[in-house]
């Protein structure tokens, strides 16, 4: 199937919509937290309840089939926190067995939550709405203060890390969505990538100098090889190239 580049009325803009949605995640957590907590999902799954974060990630391992990690570029708050911290975050996640850790993480995460469905007798429930007071997350200053603790922790893991360390190596959701793209890159149906002409590379290295993950993209366009389990398809890469040698595309195979 040919690509069909997706274009934009402005790479720019496409940026400043990007930071803006996610500044905008970022101050709604007080509302939100509790509908992606996996904390909360573990609280709901003992006594068997369906809650809205477990929703959430049900419908985020759905849009991955399609749009691989687009949330995290996106939408995610706990990106959006790190993205805010980047002027102090300079180092990159180094690779091999970090990113991998995240695996791990998800996979136990999953055998807990069964193990505690299974405890409590299975699905007794579904409450989108379970932990909130009137549909807010945070409430009282005890639990703004515990939130306020999560966000520090995400903080260290990237100050130390390297940027959006957090979602390279502890983010259990970020497992959930890459195993959906594992999923349609086996069977290869059409799907949201980025695609890169090598021709049109001049080397400059703009692309991996702005990429908030910190992948070698340049390295990767080079080779070929757009597909990376850690790239969220934010196309900062695509916005910043002065040649447009990267592009969002649809592509089955």
């Amino acid at each position: 199937m040919a690509e069909k580049p997706i274009t934009t009325k402005s790479v720019s803009s496409r940026q400043n919509i990007r930071r803006i949605l996610l500044i905008i995640s970022f101050l709604l957590i007080p509302v939100t937290i509790f509908y992606i907590s996996p904390i909360i999902v573990s609280m709901g799954a003992e006594k068997g309840i369906v809650t809205g974060a477990l929703l959430l990630y049900i419908l985020l391992f759905v849009a991955s089939l399609f749009v691989a990690r687009l949330w995290c570029g996106y939408l995610c708050p706990m990106g959006a926190w790190q993205e805010i911290c980047s002027p102090v975050i300079k180092r990159t996640v180094a690779e091999g067995w970090p990113n991998r850790i995240k695996y791990l993480v998800t996979a136990l995460y999953l055998a807990m939550l069964a193990f505690m469905f299974r405890n409590a007798g299975g699905i007794l429930a579904v409450d989108p709405f379970y932990g909130t007071v009137n549909g807010i997350s945070i409430t009282s200053l005890s639990v703004l203060m515990i939130v306020a603790i999560i966000f520090a922790s995400i903080f260290v893991v990237a100050f130390i890390a390297g940027r959006r360390g957090f979602c390279h190596v502890f983010c259990p959701i970020a497992g959930f969505m890459v195993a959906g793209r594992k999923m349609r890159n086996i069977f290869r149906w059409p799907a949201l990538r980025l695609s890169a002409d090598a021709s049109r590379c001049i080397d400059c290295k703009k692309c991996s100098r702005e990429c908030p993950m910190g992948l070698d993209v340049n390295g990767m366009v080079r080779k070929g090889e757009m597909e990376k389990a850690d790239c969220i398809l934010c196309a900062s890469c695509a916005d910043t190239c002065p040649q447009g040698a990267i592009t969002y595309s649809w592509k089955g195979t």
